[in-house]
């Protein structure tokens, strides 16, 4: 017998503001054309005031415990991936736990930026696997709204806010490429790379910051990176570009996710993408895109699927699950 740590729900969360590139034509020198271009995003949507990403997160978790016809106190441990927590402590895992109603199991936090749903979701496939936990909700969820520059036109137009959430449930599997569940997973990082993509702020240094990116850099990175990390998450499952159904990556533009496809030899018709409507929700963005590829029919029971995505840090991963 072989456990794996199987999906049984999905679901996401957005903010009601959509904000179209045009917007941004009264804030900085661009232009829709402009954003289109050079990372495909039409628009993004951003968080209310006094709207924190515990509540993003915790729509996202109600979404997804109803998909798995599933409730709050039949869930053991909750995992939320996150750069933009509402405070310094208590973690958002812990805020989503009391929202939720659920006062058994425990709740952290993962920070690893855009790559945080990949590692929660590797963290959570161990507890799995270990047999800490039988039922894991795992969480995307950012309001980076909250870190943007106004006035740096190569980051504040590619970022909104928003959540994803999956419940994985253990269940008995063959321990062949055929059971449903997570087969392998990947994960890296090179704190070399640090002043490439960073946040000039945060506790010990008494501000919160903004972000700050390289672009040319992260690209390069990027591509390199993800394509590497899917083909060695594959290789240990056993696994090749040819078995893969769905790749859904991290949204954080349409030239990285159509390099990496075209590196990895999958045809665009084979990747979720969903980067036109919510730019980059940094380690939302794979929840939510697994869900809205649910929710259209993309993604369906069977289907092996490989999410990877890169972030500050760097820090980047992979994931290969059979849906």
């Amino acid at each position: 017998m072989t456990i794996r740590a199987t999906v049984r729900g999905v679901g996401h969360y957005l903010p009601d503001r959509v904000v179209p590139n045009s917007e941004f034509e009264a804030i900085v020198e661009t232009s829709d054309e402009w954003i289109r271009s050079r990372s495909g995003i039409e628009r993004r949507h951003f968080a209310a005031e006094g709207q924190l990403t515990s509540d993003l997160a915790t729509r996202a978790a109600t979404a997804a415990l109803a998909d798995a016809g599933l409730q709050a106190d039949q869930i053991d441990t909750i995992i939320v991936a996150t750069s933009t927590p509402d405070l310094t402590f208590p973690s958002v895992a812990t805020m989503v736990q009391h929202a939720l109603g659920m006062t058994r199991g425990y709740a952290f936090d993962v920070q690893a930026v855009c790559a945080g749903f990949v590692y929660a979701l590797a963290n959570a496939n161990a507890l799995i696997l270990s047999g800490q936990a039988t039922r894991v909700l795992v969480i995307g969820a950012e309001t980076f709204s909250r870190l943007m520059n106004w006035k740096d036109r190569g980051t504040c137009v590619l970022f909104g806010d928003g959540a994803g959430a999956l419940v994985l449930e253990a269940t008995e599997g063959t321990g062949t490429t055929a059971d449903r569940g997570i087969l392998a997973t990947d994960l890296n990082s090179d704190g070399r790379y640090k002043d490439i993509l960073y946040v000039d702020g945060g506790t010990s240094t008494g501000t919160t910051g903004h972000l700050v990116m390289e672009g040319k850099e992260v690209f390069r990175h990027a591509i390199e990176k993800l394509a590497e990390t899917a083909h060695t998450a594959l290789d240990k499952a056993g696994l090749t570009p040819e078995d893969v159904d769905w790749i859904v990556p991290h949204q954080a533009n349409i030239r990285i996710i159509e390099g990496t496809a075209k590196r990895m030899q999958v045809p665009m018709e084979r990747v979720v993408v969903t980067v036109q409507d919510h730019g980059n929700t940094s380690a939302a963005s794979i929840p939510l895109a697994l869900s809205v590829g649910k929710a259209r029919g993309q993604i369906k029971t069977g289907d092996l699927v490989v999410t990877e995505a890169i972030g500050g840090g760097l820090a980047w991963g992979s994931v290969v699950l059979r849906w």
